[in-house]
């Protein structure tokens, strides 16, 4: 019996594809026509194709895609949303540690 390891290649989990905006329409998903604004033709109309192969997603896929795109968009302000951790002496003047007259903030100043 042979040994047979068993490998894992994230079956249930979908593959985030790195979009880029396509360079045709420059990610506004039309083009100027004579007339009137025509559907881009290289990126379907949706302003963003796939890094390096330039490939265009099915609809089904680039929602997908940029659901994904958006939800790393979300996570990125929430990131900046959050004030910075002070370190050092200036710390003991940015978070109270109420051990001051009436649970006020003591510096020992």
């Amino acid at each position: 019996m042979q040994n047979v390891k068993k490998h894992h290649q994230g079956g249930f989990n979908r593959p985030r594809l790195d979009l880029v905006q396509c360079l045709f329409c420059k990610g506004k998903a039309v083009v100027k026509g004579v007339f009137y604004e025509l559907v881009c033709t290289d990126c379907n109309g949706s302003g963003w194709v796939v890094e390096g192969t330039r490939l265009v997603l099915p609809l089904e896929e680039l929602v997908t895609q940029l659901s994904f795109k958006l939800q790393q968009a979300q996570r990125q302000i929430e990131a900046l949303k959050r004030p910075a951790k002070v370190v050092g002496p200036q710390q003991q003047y940015q978070e109270p540690n109420r051990l001051g007259a009436g649970g006020t903030n003591y510096t020992g100043d």
